[in-house]
């Protein structure tokens, strides 16, 4: 994917995985398109929190720019191409999630080595949320293979 892309790895759930795959039926491939989804999700959730996945706030528009917007536009959404853009891809052993718009990098990152100005507003992360989902995913699976 070009543009910007986060990566999941199983860093922490190495143990559970190396479980999960000696039981008859588990599939990695439906445990990654999962965990995609989920990352999928909360991405797109951040864009009407405003928060970057640590948890802290967005930095807000400044006036004279905030001065050129109409009342129903919102941080990093205008039309939502860029929040719509978010997608999950999977290998079945690896899942990204990101955007494959050009500036999306610029966006999250923001415009310090370019001298945009714009300030980072992450959007791409795990945050502790998506970490307890994604542990309640792989538990979850490995209690649907015991029964």
């Amino acid at each position: 994917m070009a543009g910007l892309t986060t990566s999941l790895t199983t860093l922490g759930l190495d143990e559970a995985i190396r479980r999960l795959s000696r039981l008859e039926g588990f599939a990695m491939a439906e445990l990654a398109d999962g965990a995609g989804a989920i990352l999928e999700s909360s991405t797109r959730d951040r864009f009407d929190t405003k928060l970057a996945p640590d948890g802290t706030p967005w930095e807000p528009w400044s006036e004279a720019y905030d001065e050129t917007r109409e009342d129903w536009h919102s941080l990093l959404v205008e039309e939502g191409g860029l929040r719509d853009s978010i997608a999950s891809y999977s290998s079945g052993t690896e899942v990204e999630v990101g955007s494959n718009l050009i500036y999306a990098a610029h966006q999250h990152f923001g415009g310090d080595e370019t001298g945009s100005g714009i300030p980072a507003r992450p959007f791409l992360g795990i945050s502790d949320q998506d970490e307890s989902d994604l542990r309640e995913l792989v538990t979850g699976r490995l209690e649907d293979l015991l029964q």
